[in-house]
């Protein structure tokens, strides 16, 4: 099979592998032969489409033939636009309630004195303000000694804001870190301030509220004679208190998981995205939690969550997510279907309603229960949607936030970066996942190529999951790389 038709209303199919002009393909009876060739997750005409009419994929409209496109022939940017516009209208009309009867699985994770769980052991240092970024960075790499027993790894997460700020980007700044700082990942925190910076110690402290004396701690780099000395001497006392920590038996019910997809290509949508909603069902049914971002990448394909959102008061918030990220560009003069990258296109995404077809996929079928403002934490067990751009580094600091435990990363092109967590790739292509071996974990390309069905790459996911869950490294993480970005969107002083 060199095509696959998504859906049966659809009147474009999707090329598995690259194809010669000149090749029959017959979807569902329907013979097409190829008028040029076709590149592996490219679009492929199945019928004539008149200029003016829709084209459809994933059963959804996917925006409009610009010129008569002939049967066979490619079908990309030089004959597709998007359809969509600023103003939209929506109306609740819920679906038929899924089920996903998974078993019941545990992972070796560790508890917390408050009861929160972790999966992994680690010491964090969250610099207030960007000018002591620095000298978090070298007290992490200066205390790598101290990483023994069951404490996994110390940590710094520079930024370059906390100053010059005014309003919302200093709240936002604030409740961020705070949230990095109730982690339940980091056994101990080292919170480390310049002093004369908008966002005071007294504030953070205000913002944490009540926090474990023997977890969190403070250092005030003016006050001190020598920051590095009195660091490690902080860090000293929380590697100690990290090493009272084990591993031990936890069930699935506790796991967060953070759903994202980044360099997208026209696979994605069909291997990688649907295997990752595959594993989202299987942990909701044992009564975990997963977190799906990237609101501007739901344009265009919002009914399909919307309609799966458990009540009425649910789809009101989530219209209201999405509408305010509208007025969000709309604000600032952008157009909303500004979407997607050179690099989407490249793999074969058209239009932003090609690309939020397909990155809603990532959701699975399960009901919608919650929909959180960035900067909120996960409040109940299943699928919830958080408020966030498709920036990936923004995006995956606002799920770490959220308190997901790992993010699950697909992606078309590959990419080395990674957040907080332990953030998995996922490649939608079996080349991607030969090429770049110390970037990707997982290939869900073997659903391209015919050797996993979803269902039994989605398996596999859920048991790599809760293998990372256990302790097991992704790549990013024995490549070293980890780091957070915030959302920003008014004046710098």
């Amino acid at each position: 099979m060199n095509t696959i038709r998504i859906h049966p209303d659809d009147n474009v199919a999707v090329a598995l592998s690259d194809i010669k002009k000149d090749t029959v393909i017959n979807e569902n009876n329907n013979a097409v032969m190829t008028t040029e060739d076709i590149r592996r997750g490219h679009k492929v005409a199945l019928f004539d489409i008149p200029e003016g009419s829709p084209v459809i994929k994933y059963g959804c409209k996917i925006g409009i033939a610009t010129s008569d496109i002939v049967k066979g022939s490619h079908v990309h940017v030089h004959n597709l636009s998007t359809a969509l516009r600023e103003d939209g209208t929506y109306s609740y009309d819920p679906t038929p309630r899924y089920v996903c009867n998974g078993a019941g699985r545990t992972f070796k994770g560790f508890v917390r004195p408050d009861g929160s769980v972790g999966i992994r052991n680690e010491l964090w240092i969250i610099p207030t303000v960007g000018c002591v970024g620095s000298v978090a960075e070298r007290l992490a790499a200066s205390c790598q000694d101290l990483v023994t027993g069951s404490l996994e790894g110390i940590y710094a997460f520079n930024h370059p804001y906390g100053c010059s700020q005014l309003g919302d980007d200093h709240a936002t700044t604030r409740k961020i870190l705070a949230d990095l700082v109730r982690h339940p990942n980091a056994a101990g925190v080292l919170v480390l301030s310049l002093g004369c910076e908008n966002l005071t110690k007294e504030q953070f402290m205000e913002e944490l509220g009540t926090w474990d004396e023997n977890r969190v701690k403070f250092l005030t780099c003016q006050d001190a004679v020598d920051e590095a000395a009195e660091g490690r001497k902080i860090l000293e006392e929380l590697a100690a208190y990290a090493g009272t920590f084990e591993r031990v038996d936890v069930d699935a019910s506790k796991l967060t998981v953070g759903l994202k997809c980044g360099g997208s290509d026209g696979l994605s949508g069909i291997t990688a995205n649907p295997v990752v909603g595959g594993f989202s069902d299987r942990l909701v049914s044992m009564g975990g939690s997963t977190i799906l971002t990237e609101v501007p990448e739901m344009f265009g394909a919002e009914s399909i969550l919307f309609n799966r959102c458990k009540d009425r008061e649910t789809f009101d918030r989530a219209v209201s997510m999405v509408n305010g990220f509208k007025k969000y560009y709309t604000d600032h003069g952008q157009v909303v279907y500004e979407n997607p990258s050179p690099g989407n296109k490249e793999g074969g995404i058209t239009t932003l309603e090609d690309k939020s077809c397909g990155c809603v996929q990532k959701g699975g079928k399960s009901p919608v229960v919650d929909v959180l403002s960035y900067g909120d934490h996960v409040k109940c067990p299943g699928l919830s949607l958080l408020s966030g751009p498709g920036n990936d580094m923004v995006s995956t600091t606002a799920l770490t936030a959220a308190r997901a435990h790992m993010i699950l990363f697909t992606t078309g092109r590959g990419t080395p970066f990674g957040s907080p967590v332990p953030t998995v790739k996922i490649s939608s292509n079996t080349g991607l996942f030969d090429r770049k071996g110390g970037w990707i974990d997982f290939n869900a390309g073997t659903v391209a190529d015919g050797t996993r069905s979803i269902d039994e790459a989605a398996d596999a996911l859920t048991d790599f999951v809760l293998e990372v869950a256990s302790g097991k490294r992704t790549r990013q993480e024995i490549n070293g790389y980890r780091s957070i970005a915030i959302l920003k969107d008014g004046v710098t002083l």
